[in-house]
C-alpha cells in the first residue's frame, strides 16, 4: 500500500513540533539566571584554590630566591633552608605546603624541590625521581576519581614545572635536553634562564634563540601558550612569549632605588631590579604563572597530561589478551560484564587449580620429610640397640673377669689364712715342748 503524501496542513502541525535553530533570546525584564557567574565566584573563593609549582635545576641556580620573590614572602628561610642548603649526596623529592592570602582568596600552593639534582658525578637517569612523584600523583588523583565517595578531590598533581637553565655555557647541556625529553608529556615546563644579570643584553638575546633552537632540533614541547579571541589578550599573550625562555633574577633583599623599595641586587656598578622588565624577565613569568595563566596550566595538566596518563592507565587494565587488545567500547555492557565475568571464572579456576598443585606439593614435600623422619629415627634406635647390646655384652665380660679374680682373691686368702693357722699351730706346740 502507498502511503499518503503529507499535506500542507499536516506539515505545518508538524513544524511546530521540530525545535528549530534560532540565535540567542532576549528576556524582557530581569529573571536572576545573570547572577550565576557570582555564585560561581563565591563558591570557589571559599573552597579555595590548589596548585603546585615544582622547580628543577643544579644547585645555585636561585631557584629558592627566585621562589621567595614570586609570591613576596620568605617560602624558604633559616628554619626552613632551601634545597642547595640541605647537603642531598642524592637526588630526592620534596614537597612543602604553604596556604598563601590575597584579598580574600586562598591559595594552597605546594612546592615541590629536587635538591642533589644534577650535582652527581654520573647524573644517567637522575630525572626518573621527577617521573615517579610526577605520575605517582596523577595515581593517586586517579585513585580518588574511582572511589565510591568523591566528595573531596584533593588536587596534588603538578601543574607547572620551572626548569632553571645555567647561564654558563653556549645553550642546553646534555641534562637539560634529556629531563625536558623525558618529562614534556607529563608536565607543564617553562624553560628559565636563571641569574640573568650576569649576561648582557645581546648575549641573553642570543642565548634564548640558541636555546629555543635547540629545543625545537630535539622536539621538546614547552608550555604553549593559548589563542585568546580578545585582542588585549593577544597583545599580552604575545610580549610573554616574545621572552620564553624567562631570563630571570631573584633577590630577597630589598634595596632602595631611586627612594622606591623593591627587591633588587646592588653592584659596583649599579642596581638590577627583580621587577623591572628593562632588567629581566621576572615580572613577566610572575605575571603569567599567577596573574594570567594559572587556570590554563591547571587546565593543560587536567585535560592534556592527566588524559594522557589516565588512558594509558586504563588501557592497560582493559586489555583481553597477550597483545594488549582493548575492549571495544561500542559493545553492549552486558556483553561486556558477562565476558568479564567468564574471565573472572576461569582465573577462579586456574588459581584453584594452581592452589591444588601447591598444596599436593607441600603435602608431598611433608610427607616426605616425614619418611625421612621415621627412617632417621629407626636408623638412630637400632644404633642405639647396638650399643645397649655392645655395653652389655662389655658389662658381662667385665663381671665375669671380676668373679674370676674375686675367686682368686678367695683362694689365695684361704692358702694365705690356711698358712697362717698350721704356722701358729706349729709355734703353740713347740712353747708346750719347751
Amino acid at each position: 500500500m502507498d502511503r499518503e503524501k503529507p499535506t500542507e496542513k499536516d506539515r505545518a502541525y508538524h513544524s511546530h513540533d521540530q525545535p528549530t535553530a534560532k540565535g540567542p533570546k532576549e528576556i524582557e525584564g530581569y529573571v536572576g539566571f545573570a547572577n550565576l557567574p557570582n555564585q560561581v565566584y563565591r563558591k570557589a573563593v571559599k573552597k579555595g584554590f590548589d596548585f603546585t609549582l615544582m622547580a628543577v635545576g643544579e644547585s645555585g641556580l636561585g631557584k629558592s630566591t627566585m621562589i621567595n620573590s614570586m609570591f613576596l614572602t620568605d617560602l624558604y628561610n633559616a628554619e626552613h633552608p632551601g634545597p642547595s642548603r640541605r647537603l642531598k649526596k642524592t637526588i630526592a623529592v620534596e614537597s612543602n605546603q604553604v596556604l598563601l592570602k590575597e584579598n580574600g582568596v586562598q591559595l594552597r600552593l605546594t612546592m615541590v624541590d629536587t635538591p642533589g639534582f644534577g650535582d652527581a658525578v654520573d647524573n644517567s637517569n637522575c630525572w626518573d625521581p621527577v617521573i615517579d612523584y610526577v605520575e605517582s600523583q596523577y595515581d593517586s588523583f586517579l585513585n580518588s576519581e574511582s572511589r565510591v565517595n568523591r566528595k573531596s578531590l584533593p588536587d596534588s598533581r603538578v601543574h607547572c614545572c620551572l626548569y632553571f637553565i645555567s647561564p654558563n655555557g653556549h645553550g642546553l647541556k646534555p641534562l637539560d635536553i634529556e629531563f625536558m625529553k623525558n618529562l614534556h608529556d607529563k608536565v607543564n615546563i617553562i624553560p628559565i634562564i636563571a641569574k640573568a644579570d650576569t649576561l648582557t643584553y645581546d648575549e641573553c638575546r642570543e642565548f634564548k634563540k640558541t636555546i629555543l633552537n635547540e629545543i625545537a632540533q630535539n622536539k621538546i614541547r614547552i608550555y604553549e601558550f593559548p589563542d585568546c579571541d580578545d585582542e588585549e589578550e593577544q597583545k599580552v599573550t604575545k610580549k610573554l612569549r616574545e621572552r620564553v625562555p624567562f631570563a630571570v633574577v631573584g633577590s630577597n633583599a630589598v634595596v632602595d632605588c631611586g627612594g622606591k623599595k623593591s627587591r633588587g641586587r646592588v653592584y659596583p656598578w649599579g642596581t638590577v631590579e627583580v621587577e623591572n622588565l628593562m632588567h629581566n624577565d621576572f615580572l613577566a613569568l610572575r605575571d603569567m604563572v599567577i596573574r594570567t595563566h594559572m587556570q590554563d596550566l591547571k587546565d593543560v595538566t587536567n585535560n592534556v597530561h592527566y588524559e594522557n596518563f589516565r588512558y594509558h592507565k586504563l588501557a592497560a587494565f582493559s586489555s583481553t589478551d597477550s597483545k594488549n587488545k582493548l575492549i571495544d567500547v561500542f559493545r553492549s555492557p552486558i556483553v561486556q560484564m558477562e565476558e568479564e565475568k567468564k574471565e573472572h571464572i576461569q582465573k577462579m579456576k586456574k588459581m584453584e587449580a594452581e592452589m591444588e598443585q601447591v598444596f599436593e606439593m607441600k603435602v608431598k614435600e611433608k610427607k616426605q620429610k616425614l619418611k625421612d623422619s621415621e627412617t632417621d629415627l629407626s636408623r638412630r634406635a637400632e644404633q642405639m640397640h647396638r650399643n645397649l647390646e655392645q655395653q652389655e655384652k662389655e658389662m658381662e665380660e667385665r663381671r665375669a673377669t671380676f668373679e674370676k679374680e674375686r675367686q682368686m682373691w678367695d683362694d689365695q686368702q684361704s692358702t694365705y689364712y690356711e698358712g697362717q693357722r698350721e704356722t701358729m699351730k706349729k709355734e703353740k706346740k713347740k712353747s708346750l715342748f719347751n
